[in-house]
């Protein structure tokens, strides 16, 4: 991936930025027409800490990839369509196509608006569309990936897709459509308890170890969540586990039971799944897959994102 830059750039007519505004951070991509990354910055300029100021937020963004406001066309994802975004924007029903999404671009119209900016909407099951197997469930920001994901592989189109993150995603995909998805807590629940609580106190120094990991993998298909977590407080008390592995343990049950769950309620179609995430964490969820019998194939995230991108921009 190139560097960030932070100096001017020479304008193409149909270059295009592309924001992907999250509630902590944000990352920002000017991308040329043939899919190139001309150049690419992040901060921690998420959604709460831009309140107030999401104009003088932007500006800086695009001054940073080297260019002015109404240069080029801007299309926002993420947190920032949501309520506590720039400028709310309704939910699409998972009826809608991913590749229509450039259709439903909304134009920002906020007082501060910059001009040429559009947001992008995301996906809702709401309560009257919900059912025993499709609960009520929200997503913001992933349907990006998600098109970016069934256009960089054909494997995409008709299979799971992973989207590991504070709000981890699992979405099935067919046709085109989202058949259903569903958002598991893993990674704010790993935050939270390592660092407050009764699992927070034992993880005052951590190393690496594999086979924590892979033991609380194991764990989490033996027990319910509940019982597994208390469990790394167990072996460590114990002397079953040394406290510098609590760490791993937990992120081993936490994913291992989120896998468990996409598992039981995806059935064969979960067994083979594309996962967009870092080369770290994509790497965690290929380990605990493998253990699980589940077939992974990665993509990476910045160059999913860049793919959905230049489609979104085919509509402006």
């Amino acid at each position: 991936m190139p560097p960030s830059l932070d100096r001017a750039v020479p304008v193409g007519a149909s270059e295009i930025i592309g924001i992907d505004w999250g509630t902590t951070h944000l990352r920002a991509y000017r991308v040329a027409p043939d899919a190139s990354v001309i150049a690419r910055c992040e901060s921690d300029d998420g959604v709460l800490r831009s309140r107030g100021r999401f104009g003088q937020v932007c500006s800086s963004v695009l001054e940073r990839l080297g260019a002015r406001a109404g240069e080029l066309p801007v299309i926002l994802s993420g947190m920032v369509g949501s309520s506590q975004g720039w400028q709310p924007v309704d939910y699409l029903g998972i009826d809608q196509p991913l590749r229509t999404l450039g259709e439903h671009l909304v134009t920002l119209r906020a007082d501060d608006a910059l001009p040429r900016c559009h947001l992008v909407p995301g996906y809702a099951v709401m309560p009257e569309q919900a059912g025993p197997e499709q609960g009520i469930d929200v997503m913001r920001g992933e349907e990006v990936q998600l098109l970016g994901a069934t256009l960089l592989d054909a494997d995409a189109r008709n299979r799971m897709v992973v989207l590991p993150g504070t709000h981890s995603k699992w979405a099935q995909v067919g046709a085109g459509l989202i058949r259903w998805f569903a958002t598991y807590m893993t990674g704010e629940l790993f935050a939270c308890l390592s660092q407050q609580g009764t699992l927070g106190a034992l993880m005052a120094r951590s190393e690496d170890s594999p086979e924590a990991f892979r033991a609380g993998v194991r764990r989490s298909g033996e027990t319910r969540l509940a019982g597994a977590l208390f469990s790394c407080r167990a072996m460590v008390v114990t002397g079953a586990m040394p406290a510098e592995h609590a760490r791993e343990y937990l992120s081993g049950v936490l994913i291992g039971a989120e896998l468990h769950e996409a598992l039981a309620r995806g059935g064969p179609s979960a067994s083979r799944v594309s996962i967009v995430a870092s080369r770290a964490l994509a790497r965690r969820y290929q380990d605990a897959a493998a253990l699980l019998g589940i077939e992974a194939s990665c993509l990476d995230p910045d160059a999913v994102y860049v793919a959905a991108l230049r489609e979104l921009g085919r509509s402006l």
